[in-house]
C-alpha cells in the first residue's frame, strides 16, 4: 500500500523524523511517502497558522492522491482532518486522533503531553468525543525545534511530564502530541510507569487496518463529497478535487 505521511508545517526535518518513525513500524509492502507543506508556518502554533495550514494540507493531498491507499496527517493539530475525509476517496487518519484512540485501548483514562498550549488539544479531545476519557494534559517547557536539536534533553522532559501526569491524574496511558515526538516512546518506555504512544506509529497501524478493511467512501452524511464546487485561484489539483 501507498501511505502519504503529510506534514503541513514547512519544516522538512520534522517531516523526515515522522517518515523514519513511520517506516520503523510499517508492514512489509507499505510505502511511506512523506510530504511537507509548500507555504505557511515553520511550526504551527496558533489557530491562524492552523487555518493557513489547512489550505496547505489540502493542496498537498490533492497533488499527491493519485495511487494512494491512505493518508496519515503528520501534524499534532490533525489539521484539515474532516475536510480531507470529505474530499478524499481513501481513509484519512490524524496522528493525535490515532494516539488517543490507541491510548483508550490500553487504559481507562488517558493523558496527553505536548509542546503547545493545552487549549488546542482540549478542543481536539472534545471533537473526538473523548473528554470523559481524558485524565489531563501536560505541556513541557520545550519546542519542536528543541526536540530536533537536543532530543535527549527533550526525552527527559517528556518522561518527567508523563510521570507527573500519571501521579497527579491517574492516567493509565499517555499520548504524545507533537510530530517532533515521533519515535520517542521507545526511547523513554523504561522511564515511565504507563504505556506511552506517539501518533505516527499509532496512525500507521490504523491506516494499514483501514486499508485491509476496504471501506467504501461515504455517499451520504457529513463526510460525503460535497459535490461540484466552482472555485477561483486554487491550484489545479485542489480545484479538481473540489469538483469531484
Amino acid at each position: 500500500m501507498r501511505l502519504l505521511v503529510a506534514n503541513p508545517n514547512t519544516t522538512p526535518e520534522v517531516t523526515e523524523l515522522c517518515a523514519r518513525a513511520a517506516r520503523a513500524v510499517a508492514s512489509p509492502g507499505t510505502e511511506i511517502v512523506p510530504l511537507t507543506g509548500r507555504f505557511g508556518a515553520r511550526i504551527i502554533n496558533s489557530r491562524a497558522e492552523n487555518a493557513i495550514a489547512g489550505h496547505a494540507m489540502l493542496e498537498l493531498l490533492a497533488d499527491n492522491i493519485s495511487g494512494t491507499d491512505a493518508v496519515l496527517l503528520a501534524v499534532s493539530y490533525d489539521t484539515a482532518l474532516l475536510a480531507a475525509r470529505e474530499l478524499l476517496p481513501v481513509p484519512v487518519v490524524g496522528m493525535t486522533e490515532a494516539s488517543m484512540y490507541a491510548a483508550c485501548l490500553l487504559g481507562t483514562r488517558f493523558g496527553l503531553v505536548t509542546f503547545g498550549t493545552p487549549t488546542a488539544y482540549h478542543e481536539l479531545v472534545a471533537q473526538q468525543g473523548l473528554t470523559a476519557r481524558l485524565a489531563g494534559i501536560r505541556a513541557i517547557n520545550a519546542s519542536a525545534a528543541d526536540a530536533l536539536s537536543d532530543p535527549d534533553a527533550v526525552d527527559a522532559l517528556v518522561a518527567e511530564a508523563v510521570a507527573g501526569l500519571v501521579a497527579e491524574t491517574g492516567a493509565e496511558a499517555v499520548a504524545l502530541c507533537g510530530a517532533a515526538m515521533a519515535g520517542m516512546p521507545g526511547r523513554i518506555a523504561d522511564s515511565v510507569p504507563v504505556p506511552v504512544l506517539d501518533g505516527i506509529a499509532s496512525g500507521v497501524g490504523m491506516c494499514e487496518m483501514l486499508v485491509k478493511l476496504r471501506p467504501a467512501k461515504a455517499r451520504l452524511g457529513s463526510l460525503a463529497h460535497p459535490g461540484t464546487r466552482a472555485t477561483l485561484g486554487l491550484s489545479p489539483a485542489l480545484a479538481a478535487l473540489l469538483r469531484g
